[in-house]
This record gives structure tokens, sequence and C-alpha cells, in this order.
């Protein structure tokens, strides 16, 4: 047997001593309807994004919602070419 076998044995067998053989199935259910609401609450958790904060870099679809705000074409550039016409357009207004 392995050291990380034994270790695992000895730790079942502590907890059946301290916890008792009727204890047992109740922590189990406890414990498995705790990771069914958890995975319930993670499926159902909505999923916002956080408009960006002063020096923040904005995402893609950000960058292309301003450009298209300001009057700035964004065909056939890079999301660089466009922050800095977005960095033009707002610090000449």
């Amino acid at each position: 047997m392995d050291v990380l076998e034994i270790a695992i044995i000895g730790v079942v067998i502590v907890v059946f001593i301290l916890v008792g053989p009727k204890k047992i199935p109740e922590l189990a259910r406890a414990l498995g309807m705790a990771k069914k609401e958890f995975n319930a609450g993670t499926q159902t958790a909505p999923t916002t994004t956080a408009a960006p904060t002063n020096g923040a870099p904005m995402g893609e679809d950000d960058l292309m919602v301003a450009a298209r705000r300001l009057g700035i074409s964004t065909e056939g550039k890079t999301k660089e070419q466009i922050s800095a016409e977005i960095v033009r357009k707002t610090a000449g207004a």
C-alpha cells in the first residue's frame, strides 16, 4: 500500500470514530446538497461587465461602440488605431 492510501484510510477511520456511523450519511447528504446549491448558483449567476474605470483599457466591443458613437470608421483598422483616433477626436472636442 502507498502512504497516501494509508493516510486516506486513517482519516476515514478517525472520521468514523469521531462522528459515528449514524451521522456519516447525514454528513454526506449535507455535503451533496451544498455542492448542488453551489453548482446551481454558479450556473445562474448573472454575468455583467463593469464599465471601465479611468485609465482602464476598454474591451474590443466597447471600443467599437465608442468609435461608432464618435463617427469613426473601424473598417480595416487595428484596436490601437481605433483607440488613437478616439483619443484624438475626444481631445479635440
